[in-house]
Protein backbone atom coordinates (compact mmCIF):
# COMPACT_ATOMS: atom_id res chain seq x y z
CA UNK A 1 0.00 0.00 0.00
CA UNK A 2 1.19 3.80 -0.75
CA UNK A 3 0.40 6.76 0.68
CA UNK A 4 -1.51 9.36 -1.58
CA UNK A 5 -2.49 13.03 -0.66
CA UNK A 6 -6.06 14.10 -1.15
CA UNK A 7 -7.40 18.03 -1.93
CA UNK A 8 -10.18 19.11 -0.11
CA UNK A 9 -12.12 22.17 0.69
CA UNK A 10 -10.90 24.22 3.66
CA UNK A 11 -11.84 23.47 7.06
CA UNK A 12 -14.28 20.06 5.38
CA UNK A 13 -10.91 18.13 5.96
CA UNK A 14 -12.67 16.21 8.97
CA UNK A 15 -15.85 15.70 7.35
CA UNK A 16 -14.74 14.41 4.14
CA UNK A 17 -12.39 12.00 5.80
CA UNK A 18 -15.45 10.70 7.89
CA UNK A 19 -17.58 10.47 4.37
CA UNK A 20 -14.78 8.80 2.75
CA UNK A 21 -14.51 6.06 5.29
CA UNK A 22 -18.10 5.59 5.12
CA UNK A 23 -18.18 5.27 0.94
CA UNK A 24 -15.12 2.44 1.48
CA UNK A 25 -17.22 0.53 3.89
CA UNK A 26 -20.21 1.37 1.68
CA UNK A 27 -18.68 0.04 -0.92
CA UNK A 28 -16.92 -2.86 0.49
CA UNK A 29 -12.73 -2.41 0.24
CA UNK A 30 -11.76 -2.13 3.46
CA UNK A 31 -8.89 -4.64 2.51
CA UNK A 32 -7.56 -2.09 -0.23
CA UNK A 33 -7.01 0.68 2.32
CA UNK A 34 -4.73 1.05 5.18
CA UNK A 35 -6.00 3.66 7.01
CA UNK A 36 -7.43 7.62 6.25
CA UNK A 37 -5.73 10.49 8.20
CA UNK A 38 -6.05 13.97 8.74
CA UNK A 39 -3.05 15.28 10.34
CA UNK A 40 -3.38 17.07 13.63
CA UNK A 41 -1.17 19.00 16.20
CA UNK A 42 -2.52 19.82 19.57
CA UNK A 43 -2.42 23.40 21.08
CA UNK A 44 -3.79 25.27 24.26
CA UNK A 45 -5.48 28.46 22.77
CA UNK A 46 -6.57 31.31 24.98
CA UNK A 47 -9.43 33.64 24.25
CA UNK A 48 -11.74 35.59 25.91
CA UNK A 49 -10.01 34.45 29.00
CA UNK A 50 -10.53 30.59 28.45
CA UNK A 51 -7.88 27.81 27.86
CA UNK A 52 -8.55 25.33 25.27
CA UNK A 53 -7.14 22.58 24.02
CA UNK A 54 -7.64 22.35 20.19
CA UNK A 55 -6.32 20.48 17.13
CA UNK A 56 -4.74 22.65 14.70
CA UNK A 57 -4.33 21.13 11.45
CA UNK A 58 -0.37 20.19 10.07
CA UNK A 59 -1.95 20.17 6.49
CA UNK A 60 -5.12 22.70 5.94
CA UNK A 61 -7.17 21.21 2.67
CA UNK A 62 -5.45 17.86 2.71
CA UNK A 63 -6.11 14.36 3.98
CA UNK A 64 -3.81 11.30 3.36
CA UNK A 65 -4.61 7.61 2.44
CA UNK A 66 -3.00 4.95 2.91
CA UNK A 67 -4.41 2.05 -0.65
CA UNK A 68 -3.43 -0.01 -3.14
CA UNK A 69 -5.18 2.37 -5.68
CA UNK A 70 -7.83 0.97 -8.45
CA UNK A 71 -10.48 2.56 -10.49
CA UNK A 72 -13.37 1.59 -7.70
CA UNK A 73 -11.55 3.72 -4.81
CA UNK A 74 -10.42 6.80 -7.47
CA UNK A 75 -14.05 6.63 -8.94
CA UNK A 76 -15.02 7.32 -5.31
CA UNK A 77 -12.61 9.52 -4.28
CA UNK A 78 -13.23 12.05 -7.39
CA UNK A 79 -17.01 11.80 -7.31
CA UNK A 80 -18.33 10.26 -4.36
CA UNK A 81 -17.31 11.91 -1.41
CA UNK A 82 -18.40 16.02 -0.45
CA UNK A 83 -15.90 18.58 0.05
CA UNK A 84 -12.85 16.00 -1.61
CA UNK A 85 -11.94 17.28 -5.32
CA UNK A 86 -8.96 14.62 -6.19
CA UNK A 87 -5.72 13.86 -5.52
CA UNK A 88 -2.23 15.63 -5.83
CA UNK A 89 -1.29 14.50 -9.20
CA UNK A 90 1.05 14.83 -12.38
CA UNK A 91 1.22 15.46 -15.88
CA UNK A 92 1.95 12.23 -17.70
CA UNK A 93 2.12 12.45 -22.12
CA UNK A 94 -0.44 9.57 -22.99
CA UNK A 95 0.30 10.78 -26.91
CA UNK A 96 2.50 13.91 -28.47
CA UNK A 97 -0.71 16.30 -26.96
CA UNK A 98 -2.53 14.30 -25.04
CA UNK A 99 -1.94 14.61 -21.12
CA UNK A 100 -3.22 12.54 -18.03
CA UNK A 101 -3.08 13.44 -14.94
CA UNK A 102 -1.89 10.40 -12.19
CA UNK A 103 -2.06 10.30 -8.49
CA UNK A 104 1.73 10.09 -7.33
CA UNK A 105 2.04 8.36 -4.12
CA UNK A 106 4.54 10.21 -1.23
CA UNK A 107 7.71 9.54 -1.21
CA UNK A 108 7.93 7.12 2.25
CA UNK A 109 10.35 9.44 4.26
CA UNK A 110 7.68 11.49 4.18
CA UNK A 111 5.82 9.53 5.15
CA UNK A 112 7.68 8.66 7.98
CA UNK A 113 8.36 12.17 9.01
CA UNK A 114 4.14 13.14 8.84
CA UNK A 115 3.37 9.67 10.79
CA UNK A 116 6.50 10.43 13.51
CA UNK A 117 4.84 13.91 13.82
CA UNK A 118 1.66 12.42 14.29
CA UNK A 119 2.73 10.11 16.63
CA UNK A 120 5.01 12.76 18.56
CA UNK A 121 1.29 15.05 19.19
CA UNK A 122 -0.48 12.28 20.30
CA UNK A 123 1.90 11.32 22.89
CA UNK A 124 3.26 14.90 24.18
CA UNK A 125 1.25 17.34 25.82
CA UNK A 126 -0.62 19.81 24.14
CA UNK A 127 1.62 23.42 22.67
CA UNK A 128 0.55 26.38 24.53
CA UNK A 129 -0.02 29.29 21.65
CA UNK A 130 0.84 32.17 23.40
CA UNK A 131 -0.66 36.08 21.68
CA UNK A 132 1.01 37.83 24.55
CA UNK A 133 3.70 40.23 23.47
CA UNK A 134 6.28 42.12 25.94
CA UNK A 135 5.43 45.84 26.42
CA UNK A 136 1.59 45.03 25.14
CA UNK A 137 -1.20 46.56 27.30
CA UNK A 138 -3.40 43.81 28.66
CA UNK A 139 -6.44 44.12 31.55
CA UNK A 140 -6.85 41.65 33.96
CA UNK A 141 -10.20 39.69 34.11
CA UNK A 142 -9.39 37.40 37.19
CA UNK A 143 -8.43 37.20 40.42
CA UNK A 144 -8.03 40.16 43.03
CA UNK A 145 -7.07 42.69 40.54
CA UNK A 146 -9.31 42.32 38.30
CA UNK A 147 -10.07 45.29 36.59
CA UNK A 148 -7.24 46.65 36.74
CA UNK A 149 -5.05 47.22 33.21
CA UNK A 150 -1.17 46.73 32.84
CA UNK A 151 1.75 46.05 30.40
CA UNK A 152 3.76 42.88 30.25
CA UNK A 153 6.48 42.70 31.89
CA UNK A 154 7.81 38.95 30.63
CA UNK A 155 6.14 35.38 29.35
CA UNK A 156 6.67 32.33 30.90
CA UNK A 157 5.36 29.92 28.03
CA UNK A 158 6.64 26.67 29.99
CA UNK A 159 4.23 27.24 33.37
CA UNK A 160 1.44 29.14 31.43
CA UNK A 161 1.67 32.26 33.27
CA UNK A 162 2.54 35.78 32.62
CA UNK A 163 4.42 38.57 34.52
CA UNK A 164 2.28 42.01 34.34
CA UNK A 165 3.56 45.61 35.07
CA UNK A 166 0.01 46.61 36.87
CA UNK A 167 0.69 50.60 38.70
CA UNK A 168 -1.34 50.24 42.52
CA UNK A 169 -1.72 53.02 45.01
CA UNK A 170 1.00 54.69 42.45
CA UNK A 171 3.85 51.87 42.66
CA UNK A 172 4.58 49.70 39.90
CA UNK A 173 4.03 46.29 41.37
CA UNK A 174 4.80 42.97 39.22
CA UNK A 175 2.33 40.31 39.19
CA UNK A 176 2.30 36.92 38.12
CA UNK A 177 -0.63 35.77 36.48
CA UNK A 178 -2.20 32.35 34.27
CA UNK A 179 -2.78 33.39 30.99
CA UNK A 180 -6.77 33.01 31.30
CA UNK A 181 -6.23 35.43 34.18
CA UNK A 182 -5.50 38.52 31.57
CA UNK A 183 -6.77 39.57 27.81
CA UNK A 184 -5.38 42.18 25.45
CA UNK A 185 -6.82 45.83 25.77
Amino acid sequence: MKWYVLRTAGGKERKAAEYLQKEIERSNIQDQVGQVLVPVKKEIVTKNGKRKAVDKLLFPGYVLIQANLNATLENIIRNLVPGMSGFLTEKKSVSGTQFERIPVPIREDEVQRILGVQDENAESPAETVVNYAVGESVRITDGPFSGFSGTVDEILEDRSKVKVIVVIFGRKTQLELSFTQVTKE
